[in-house]
């Protein structure tokens, strides 16, 4: 298992939204911020903090652990 950086989720979801073939914009109104604080968290200038992760988990339906670069198997967000 690999070590949490934020270069690694930054690179991670940069590549899940580019999967979709969405945009920032797109995805910030999803996680109700701005453009421009989306884009700051794919380039690794800003953390993303456990809401958002969360967020992000749920929407692309991936595990925290896949985002955060710490496993590469794409397990799917938990449900209950």
């Amino acid at each position: 298992m690999a070590e949490y950086t934020p270069s690694r989720a930054a690179r991670r979801i940069r590549q899940l939204r580019k999967q979709r073939h969405l945009n920032q914009t797109q995805v910030a109104k999803v996680m109700n911020v701005a453009q421009r604080t989306y884009s700051d968290y794919e380039r690794g200038r800003t953390k993303l903090n456990i809401v958002h992760l969360l967020t992000l988990a749920k929407f692309y339906d991936v595990s925290v652990d896949y985002i955060c670069g710490v496993r590469n198997e794409r397990l799917p967000f938990p449900r209950r």
